[in-house]
């Protein structure tokens, strides 16, 4: 039986590099379509702040997925600037198609290989590598425009509020982490309608923070 998901990322994500680059464990009969979404439009709707821009947190989570791509053998580099704006490298992949090999290259080149993107220089070196001689036309399009800013609102409608985050049918699977889970949940869909996972679904909040 194939099933299809949605994969929604973003590069300015080191989480989503390594997500994508465990790709290779999940089965052949998933069909994935890649969703490129602007992260800064999903903490805007849901009041949060990414992870580093929390200072402590930045630090953390940089040596973090240094070592878990070290034990894991996946190459690993931080660019030498993060967060840096990801809006040029997701419509260049999106006016690409979001096809996997495109999407491969730009995760590689940022986070496998610690490229500047964040400069006109280091765009274009990622545009060159891609094959792209028109790179500025493209992401200037109205319509690669209007597809991120889509994909974002799609994102929101269906629950999402981080990244990389997969969608099948109503269940949503955030974070790299819950790889596994969703490996599960692939071979059995009952898994989240046990008695407690339902219960989970509807516990109530005692207590709310004053914002």
């Amino acid at each position: 039986m194939t099933h299809s998901a949605e994969w929604y990322f973003d590069f300015i994500s080191p989480f989503s590099y390594l997500q994508f680059k465990h790709f290779r464990r999940l089965p052949d009969n998933l069909e994935i379509r890649l969703v490129p979404v602007l992260f800064a439009g999903l903490l805007n709707h849901w009041g949060q702040k990414g992870p580093a821009e929390i200072p402590a947190k930045r630090i953390e989570m940089y040596r973090y997925c240094h070592w878990y791509a070290q034990q894991n053998g996946i190459p690993f580099k931080t660019p030498p600037a993060h967060p840096f704006n990801p809006l040029k490298v997701l419509r260049l992949a999106i006016a690409l198609n979001a096809n996997h090999n495109a999407v491969a290259v730009i995760f590689d080149h940022i986070w496998g290989d610690g490229n500047d993107i964040h400069t006109d220089l280091g765009f274009q070196t990622l545009a060159s590598s891609l094959g792209v001689s028109d790179a500025e036309n493209l992401v200037s399009s109205d319509t690669v425009k209007k597809t991120l800013r889509d994909n974002t609102e799609r994102a929101v409608s269906v629950g999402v509020y981080g990244i990389p985050t997969f969608v099948i049918n109503d269940a949503l699977f955030w974070g790299f982490d819950r790889t596994d889970m969703l490996l599960e949940y692939l071979k059995d869909p009952s898994l989240l309608q046990t008695p407690e996972m339902l219960r989970l679904a509807a516990v109530p909040s005692a207590a709310e923070r004053s914002r």
